[in-house]
């Protein structure tokens, strides 16, 4: 069955070299490959379950506050004083990184304080912050 898109060649600007668009040049699929891969992957279910964790990547206030969670507890009060948003803002976020099992919280009184939950969502949101202040 051949289904890989053709490549579409672009010439550069102001010469005859064609640049590759990081497209199949021919129409070919490798039904074993394929095959091989459809086997392993995860139902739908765990498919959209991962992809429900990655949205929380998504929004920098979300990633400001894990990135603060991964250094320390904080309060609800205090994590919207540091990111500038409201108490209501930054619960409504809490809600979902906790909806994913980033975050748990513990009450103290009336106070609601939230930690990252989850090491390796530490260990990527702080290699994340690394890699970038290395490129920079």
């Amino acid at each position: 069955m051949l289904m890989c898109t053709a490549v579409q060649m672009k010439r550069r600007a102001g010469s005859a070299e064609p640049v590759e668009d990081g497209t199949c040049k021919v129409d070919f699929v490798d039904e074993v490959a394929v095959a091989s891969v459809r086997r392993k992957l995860p139902s739908a279910d765990v498919i959209q379950a991962v992809a429900d964790r990655f949205d929380v990547l998504s929004d920098p206030t979300r990633i400001r506050i894990l990135f603060a969670l991964g250094l320390r507890e904080l309060c609800v009060c205090d994590l919207a004083k540091l990111v500038e948003r409201s108490t209501a803002a930054v619960s409504h976020a809490l809600a979902a990184m906790r909806k994913a099992g980033l975050v748990a919280y513990r009450m103290d009184g009336k106070l609601a304080y939230y930690r990252l939950e989850d090491a390796e969502m530490r260990r990527l949101v702080t290699n994340a912050f690394a890699r970038e202040k290395d490129a920079a």
